[in-house]
């Protein structure tokens, strides 16, 4: 594909994107990077070093590049308003209350993970914790064990909330539980842990 075709191709893409209404109201892509952060605190996780990857070479020379990147620029200054550009946005999630929330459910973590991994407890839909069967569960750990998912599940429904608050966004908190409740799954869990589905049906990670 010549220089000039591949130009093009490009700006027409991007005259059909600018035709499309922008309405985002949630910046979602934010709200998942602090759940992982938040998740990685709570449960331990290590950082991992991050991985390098050697961007693909463009087959348009750099004086080509440059005036595709200036123009593509451009264009979009002029029909996105910054109100729309919210796809990059950032979630604060250093208020007090946060930090605080987020020191009391990873101190408590160690000792609901022994429960998760029993299988005793699991990880429902709507980002809490739920027992899952008491039979796993000597008599003096069932009263135990329901005062911990009693406290996880106050400080998990507090976080929510409070994010959504910090960033003067209180609607915010179904969408942030609802991105907690997935990542707390993909991200927190260990092979073996047991969550609900949609239905309400528990499965085992």
């Amino acid at each position: 594909m010549s220089h000039l075709l591949r130009l093009k191709v490009l700006l027409a893409s991007l005259l059909i994107t600018a035709c499309v209404t922008i309405n985002v109201y949630f910046p979602a892509a934010a709200a998942e990077r602090v759940a992982d952060q938040i998740i990685d605190k709570v449960v331990g996780a290590q950082d991992e070093s991050p991985k390098t990857t050697t961007p693909p070479q463009s087959s348009l020379n750099p004086l080509g590049e440059s005036v595709l990147r200036v123009i593509a620029s451009k264009l979009l200054d002029t029909v996105i308003s910054p109100a729309h550009a919210q796809a990059s946005a950032n979630i604060d999630v250093s208020s007090p209350q946060i930090r605080s929330i987020t020191a009391s459910m990873q101190t408590r973590f160690t000792a609901l993970a022994e429960f998760f991994d029993r299988g005793a407890i699991g990880l429902t839909a709507d980002g809490r914790v739920a027992v899952r069967d008491n039979n796993l569960l000597n008599l003096p750990e069932r009263a135990r064990v329901r005062q911990l998912v009693a406290e996880d599940n106050r400080d998990r429904d507090a976080l929510y909330s409070e994010i959504a608050r910090a960033n003067g966004h209180p609607e915010w908190e179904p969408d942030i539980r609802q991105i907690f409740a997935r990542r707390w799954i993909d991200r927190g869990a260990k092979p073996g842990w047991y969550y609900q589905d949609r239905d309400g049906n528990w499965q085992q990670r």
